[in-house]
């Protein structure tokens, strides 16, 4: 187990991956250790939508619990096949190349992670991939101290979706001064 500033072996190769290939916006430290914490308590089938260069992938591999797995979707060909070389040696981790409606064959998922803008707009089809008890991980969102809750001068309608939606008992956490999560477990 790592020290809380250093990372994981597997979740450094992800960063230098993504280091390599330009991407500056990777999973942040704080997100990934919540992601492998939740992981912990999972078992079954663990997934991330939108790869990437596979940081988030890497946090839920070194949290999750022996026997389970995690599935990922990636809409690049070409990054799928490189992310699935760094997890070639990983049992547990199976990376796709395609958008996030390739993971749908793997559902129900007890954790989620999810990255991509277009389902995360959308707690409909984000819910019809979730076991009863099952955990979505929603990123990059910006705290608002307000109610309803107000991002560049509007309402963040996503937001206030997600924590109001009646199927997830959801709530809002603070990972740094500027970034959050939205943690929804499906009822």
């Amino acid at each position: 187990m790592s020290a809380p500033n250093e990372v994981p072996a597997l979740v450094a190769a992800a960063l230098d991956l993504s280091r390599q290939r330009g991407f500056i916006t990777s999973t942040r430290n704080e997100t990934g250790r919540l992601l492998a914490a939740l992981a912990a308590s999972r078992t079954g089938t663990l997934a991330e939508l939108g790869t990437g260069c596979g940081v988030g992938s890497a946090w839920l591999s070194t949290g999750a619990p022996k026997g389970s797995r995690i599935v990922s979707a990636e809409l690049d060909p070409a990054l799928a096949e490189v992310v699935q070389k760094l997890f070639a040696e990983v049992e547990n981790v199976e990376v796709t190349s395609g958008d996030w409606s390739t993971l749908e064959k793997y559902a129900p998922f007890s954790l989620l992670f999810v990255d991509v803008h277009d389902v995360k707009r959308s707690v409909d089809m984000v819910a019809d991939l979730m076991a009863p008890g099952g955990i979505a991980v929603l990123d990059d969102f910006t705290p608002s101290a307000f109610w309803p809750p107000i991002y560049e001068g509007r309402v963040d309608t996503v937001r206030e979706e997600w924590l109001t939606d009646e199927r997830f008992t959801a709530v809002e956490v603070l990972i740094d001064a500027g970034a959050s999560v939205i943690i929804a477990t499906r009822r």
